[in-house]
């Protein structure tokens, strides 16, 4: 069972994972975490982190360490992890990695009531989906090579390549789904249909009675 999290905000775990490494400042932070990718599996923007490290700083989380200045550049603070904070990071990174959880997509939501369309509509709608899903994964190949090449270690890439898994699983079944839906293999096909056809004959007849 998964534990609560005094912070739940994955950018709060990634805000602990780089204090973990190092003291640093938000602006070090935001370059680390662009450096290696992070941005793309983690939402990044700066007026996230600061109300991230505002409300890590008030759980006794992270602290400030000192006040910088390079140049003429505006002060910045330097924060670091505490002891709390190390415990909670390393054991709500051991949760994400040891305890399966169940995760709510749109799409499943959508395939929950995927019944309410009759089956040609809902074929077209998911074949839309696996050409959507041929260019994202193309990107998302062409990105993470990129990234490679520039000498980025894989260590660093691994959540990007579990994306791109389960994109490509995803992609294969919903394939599979649309040719099972066309051809009329798919399981409860005749009750589908048959739901459909009773709809339509219910709207026809009330189309020629004027109701």
């Amino acid at each position: 069972m998964a534990s609560k999290r005094k912070v739940s905000n994955p950018l709060a775990l990634a805000v602990m994972a780089l204090l973990y490494e190092r003291s640093m400042h938000p602006y070090e932070m935001v370059s680390t975490m662009r450096e290696r990718g992070k941005h793309e599996s983690v939402r990044l923007r700066y007026s996230s982190l600061y109300s991230v490290v505002e409300a890590l700083v008030r759980e006794g989380l992270i602290s400030a360490r000192e006040t910088v200045r390079e140049g003429r550049r505006p002060e910045r603070t330097v924060y670091e992890l505490t002891e709390a904070g190390r415990v909670e990071f390393l054991g709500w990174l051991r949760e994400l990695l040891s305890v399966p959880a169940k995760e709510y997509t749109q799409f499943a939501a959508g395939l929950t009531f995927l019944p309410a369309l009759p089956p040609e509509e809902a074929a077209v709608l998911l074949d839309e989906r696996v050409r959507r899903l041929e260019e994202e994964i193309e990107e998302m190949r062409a990105r993470l090579d990129g990234v490679m090449e520039q000498g980025l270690s894989r260590l660093f890439l691994i959540e990007s390549e579990h994306e791109l898994i389960l994109r490509e699983a995803e992609l294969r079944w919903v394939r599979e789904l649309v040719r099972e839906i066309s051809d009329g293999t798919l399981g409860g096909m005749a009750e589908w249909e048959g739901f459909h056809a009773d709809r339509d004959a219910e709207d026809t007849r009330k189309e020629e009675s004027g109701v």
